[in-house]
């Protein structure tokens, strides 16, 4: 009997995300937000809570983290880190001071404690590379000359996120700022690691993992990443970083092939990692809430457009180019709820989850949005501007 429940249980909410992510599609904004109502919906206080279900998707949820990050990680090799790096390093400062501030001052002004600001400074900072790789494909811009700097920034925040996770973890876990450095020594020198092995020895490295046969090579790389991101896990480095590290020192033919492979795979398990952290957020926390995080969303959305419309200055690209930069950074989504599922597990503050759940629903929504409506926008303002100091009887 309970094994019955949980299938129509599981098998219920996997239909209905396939229905939401339909409906996404048709609308033209990314699935996240539904896939968190989706979670609300079904979690405590929700209007079908479920009965024997949150187990499997907690687990599930776990893996959806790892895939992500993993497939994240297989977009980038060794030698374009270092490169982005070298040529991003301003852009990236600025990136992080003027996003990571909103959500630390937030937190304080609501009377949290040191380490739940840390965590909301991190919920707005991080913007969603998965949104924002979805959106390049989608509208056709990954040939923009602006597209180079926008992937760059992300890279970067993928790189202080590996910094910050491990931190963060010791942090939540009631550990010193010793204990601190210690995890983010254990971070760098783990990340030092594998950029070695994967500059040095990273064809053999892929020949080891590679197969012919689809199957064969699904589960030595899915399996390699959980074992790492296990071990990270033990390490206190975070699971995320380590499935991360294992996507960058795999190369060519592996990282071409399991990226295809993946694809499906980590759309399921990230679907269920976004519902179960709906699922663990009471709904009626929400609307206390509501008010902060749209005023949270309009201050993060102003400096996130700012940190694109800069960098993008930098290399010489033009006004429009500039907006869609920033516009492209606007969403959050994956490193936000993981940061968020981190600090709500650790019961640091009991309303950190509802605001971080507002507050990704917003902008995972308006980001979307905003990208297909910017352009059009800026053309305008700019032939607007052009016909206002043009001469007189010039046409």
């Amino acid at each position: 009997m309970h094994s019955s429940t949980l299938l129509l249980e599981l098998g219920g909410v996997i239909f209905a995300l396939g229905l939401l992510g339909t409906l996404a599609s048709r609308v033209g904004i990314s699935p996240i937000p539904l896939y968190l109502l989706g979670g609300l919906t079904v979690g405590e206080g929700g209007l079908l809570p479920l009965a024997t279900g949150t187990e499997f998707i907690s687990v599930g949820s776990e893996i959806g983290i790892v895939l992500l990050l993993l497939t994240l990680g297989l977009e980038y090799s060794a030698d374009e880190l270092l490169a982005n790096l070298r040529r991003q390093g301003p852009s990236g400062a600025v990136n992080l001071a003027l996003n990571f501030p909103p959500g630390l001052v937030t937190g304080f002004i609501l009377g949290w404690g040191p380490v739940a600001a840390v965590a909301m400074g991190g919920i707005t900072y991080a913007s969603s590379s998965g949104i924002a790789a979805k959106l390049l494909g989608d509208l056709r811009w990954m040939g923009n000359r602006e597209t180079p700097t926008v992937l760059s920034l992300l890279v970067l925040e993928d790189l202080s996120i590996a910094v910050y996770l491990p931190v963060l973890t010791a942090l939540l876990a009631g550990g010193t700022v010793l204990a601190g450095a210690g995890s983010v020594a254990a971070a760098l020198g783990l990340l030092a690691l594998v950029l070695v092995v994967a500059l040095r020895f990273g064809p053999r490295v892929s020949r080891l993992v590679f197969s012919s046969s689809d199957e064969v090579l699904l589960l030595r790389v899915v399996g390699l990443a959980l074992l790492v991101a296990g071990i990270a896990e033990r390490l206190q480095v975070s699971a995320a970083v380590g499935a991360f590290l294992v996507g960058i020192a795999l190369s060519g033919e592996v990282a071409e092939g399991a990226r295809e492979l993946l694809l499906p795979l980590r759309d399921l398990f990230a679907a269920v990692f976004f519902v179960f952290f709906g699922l663990r957020t009471d709904p009626g926390d929400i609307p206390p809430v509501l008010g902060v995080a749209a005023l949270l969303a309009l201050v993060t959305i102003v400096t996130k457009v700012a940190t694109g419309w800069w960098a993008a200055r930098q290399v010489g690209i033009g006004p429009v180019g500039r907006f869609r930069a920033g516009s492209l950074l606007i969403a959050r989504g994956e490193f936000s709820i993981v940061i968020a599922g981190l600090a709500a597990a650790a019961g640091v503050e009991p309303r950190l989850a509802a605001l971080a759940a507002a507050y990704v629903l917003i902008m995972a929504t308006v980001g979307p949005l905003a990208v297909r409506i910017v352009e059009p926008v800026t053309r305008a303002a700019v032939r607007r501007l052009a016909a206002r100091h043009r001469p007189a009887g010039v046409s």
